[in-house]
């Protein structure tokens, strides 16, 4: 049978960038094949060449056995070329239903409506989804989200499914749903291209695996031939070794949640009596199952969401609830899980997205007389220690990072200065092996020089390495408490038993 799509010896380049250098892959119908590569790799820019967004500079483009030439969206829309892409392009105020006419629209409104709720519902029970398909988009969880962004590129006519990064927002058992959909379809027939870095995910979903690493193509393999170990080193080229390292010592309680209760974007009561402390010098991971309050409780801290209820204090700081945002005049760092909405401006310049957390401390001057040549070589530094690649210069536009280099420049603001506390967000979200054990790195660092680590993340592996206490949160409140090292099982039971 004739791959789905073949592409080979891909080059392209951004204001003389390489960003690919005679890359290429080749798909099949009825498998789903994994492009797996650290952050920067390339992977992202050779979908975006199949799906249309970029023109590729040289190289060829097969599909089905046909040379065929992309040059839009649409033309690989007619090739029967869908991608799904990390960062979703759905109108929030608009419903699921509505998003899904806007981006195959049709020859009447009402007509169009109807067609494609009949052709949701269709692929909704064929999938084995639920989907609220008359709620507003931004009222959905991110896994249904993503389910309407699926629901777009199938509607659409796509057999080729390409979906970058799919499960870098997903918790575990989403992350698992999702890719047993993305099986259905391969075994229905579809090709499905998983861009990814979760070598997990790879041994355990993909039938072929297509290795890049600096822009080019280094290997294609079937991950059933290779250990975790072989592929990690075909992706990074070395091996990375993942040790616990307890702390080495842990103080007073320095950041205090007392009674702390929440709700959610629609007004939803969802966090209840959450009480617990974080101590100077340790990392505390809750662990859990997604939409037990998590998230409310980081924007919290943040001071972007108001509690019901509580407070927080940060070592005697007041009441960090009561002073808004102010968490970063008391020595509070974040690195959110959302960081294109929370942490970043992408239209702003690395070096403006960089230097903005420490212009109000007046480390680059005043306001009226910004020292921009300071600016610039502070950033320089940075993208230097924090290993901040795909950017010719700190003047680049921070949007035109990928998601792992991104989350890097979020990393090297906050630990700019030394922070008394740090939330860390699903931390490594995004990242691939080797840069998700630097940030690991940064984090555990802070902790040995005293401040406290509230590590939050529904990636139980990632909690159980980091933390020398681990709360468990359901319902809103921690649930149980176990000092580390503690049995994955009786964790895991906490997390259910109370939901």
């Amino acid at each position: 049978m004739l791959p789905a799509l073949e592409m080979t010896r891909v080059s392209k380049s951004f204001d003389g960038f390489p960003a690919l250098t005679e890359a290429g892959i080749v798909a099949h119908f009825g498998e789903i094949h994994a492009l797996l590569g650290e952050n920067g790799a390339g992977k992202s820019t050779l979908m975006n060449v199949a799906c249309g967004l970029y023109r590729p500079d040289a190289g060829e483009i097969r599909v089905r056995g046909e040379v065929v030439s992309i040059t839009d969206p649409k033309a690989a829309k007619r090739l029967g070329i869908g991608m799904v892409h990390q960062h979703y392009k759905l109108v929030k105020a608009f419903t699921a239903l509505e998003n899904i006419v806007l981006a195959r629209g049709g020859p009447s409104y009402g007509r169009g409506l109807r067609e494609v709720e009949a052709a949701a519902l269709r692929y909704c029970e064929t999938l084995g989804f639920t989907l609220p398909l008359d709620r507003p988009v931004g009222l959905l969880s991110v896994a249904e989200q993503q389910r309407v962004e699926i629901l777009k590129v199938l509607i659409e006519g796509a057999r080729i499914l390409i979906l970058d990064e799919p499960s870098a927002v997903l918790t575990d058992r989403e992350a698992e749903q999702m890719l047993t959909t993305m099986r259905r379809l391969a075994d229905e027939g579809c090709a499905v291209v998983l861009v990814t870095h979760k070598l997990g995910e790879v041994k355990r979903h993909a039938d072929r695996v297509t290795v890049m690493r600096g822009g080019r193509t280094v290997g294609n393999a079937d991950p059933d031939a290779l250990s975790l170990s072989e592929l990690t080193t075909l992706v990074v080229g070395a091996q990375v070794h993942h040790e616990r390292v307890p702390a080495k010592q842990i103080g007073a309680p320095l950041l205090r949640f007392a009674a702390l209760a929440g709700a959610r974007a629609d007004e939803l009561p969802i966090l209840n009596d959450a009480t617990f402390v974080v101590r100077a010098g340790e990392i505390y991971g809750i662990a859990g199952i997604g939409g037990n309050g998590q998230t409310e409780l980081a924007e919290i801290l943040m001071g972007v969401r108001r509690p019901l209820a509580g407070s927080i204090e940060l070592d005697g700081v007041g009441d960090l609830c009561a002073k808004g945002a102010r968490g970063r005049d008391a020595g509070l760092a974040a690195i959110p899980a959302d960081r294109a909405g929370y942490a970043l401006a992408g239209s702003l310049s690395i070096a403006e997205n960089y230097a903005v957390g420490s212009v109000l401390a007046g480390r680059f001057g005043s306001w009226f007389r910004l020292d921009r040549r300071a600016v610039r070589t502070a950033t320089e530094a940075a993208m230097k220690a924090f290993d901040i690649q795909g950017a010719r210069s700190p003047s680049q536009r921070a949007g035109l990072l990928s998601g792992g280099n991104a989350q890097k420049l979020v990393v090297a603001r906050e630990f700019s200065e030394p922070p008394r506390a740090v939330l860390a967000h699903s931390p490594s979200r995004g990242l691939d092996v080797r840069a998700a054990s630097a940030v690991h790195a940064r984090l555990r660092a802070a902790r040995d020089t005293g401040a406290a680590i509230l590590l939050i993340s529904e990636d139980l592996d990632e909690v159980m390495l980091l933390s020398d206490r681990i709360g468990v949160m359901s319902r809103g409140r921690i649930v149980a408490e176990f000092d580390a090292p503690a049995p994955r099982n009786a964790i895991g039971a906490a997390m259910v038993h109370h939901a």
